[in-house]
């Protein structure tokens, strides 16, 4: 599976606890990440200071579901966080 275009709900609702350029102590879950672009692109996916966690992600079916309310609410239940706030 390909990563879908304007989601970002991998960088917005998993908490990332290695640092992350401008985040030195990583985001909690549920805060979006201070490189997730206005059209939900990571600005720094090329970058090699991308951390390790996010280049290891990879889109599927299963955490991703089938668009991005979908995927924000199965990665939220899976970080045990409440879905309300983080759906727009």
């Amino acid at each position: 599976m390909e990563c879908r275009p304007n989601c970002g709900a991998c960088c917005i609702v998993p908490s990332i606890s290695s640092p992350i350029p401008g985040m030195p102590n990583g985001k909690p879950a549920g805060v979006r990440c201070i490189h997730l672009q206005d059209d939900y692109s990571c600005g720094i996916f090329h970058s090699p200071e991308r951390p390790a966690v996010c280049a290891g992600f990879k889109a599927e079916k299963l955490v991703c579901g089938n668009n991005r309310n979908e995927a924000t609410t199965i990665l939220a239940d899976l970080q045990g966080i409440d879905v309300n706030g983080l759906i727009k």
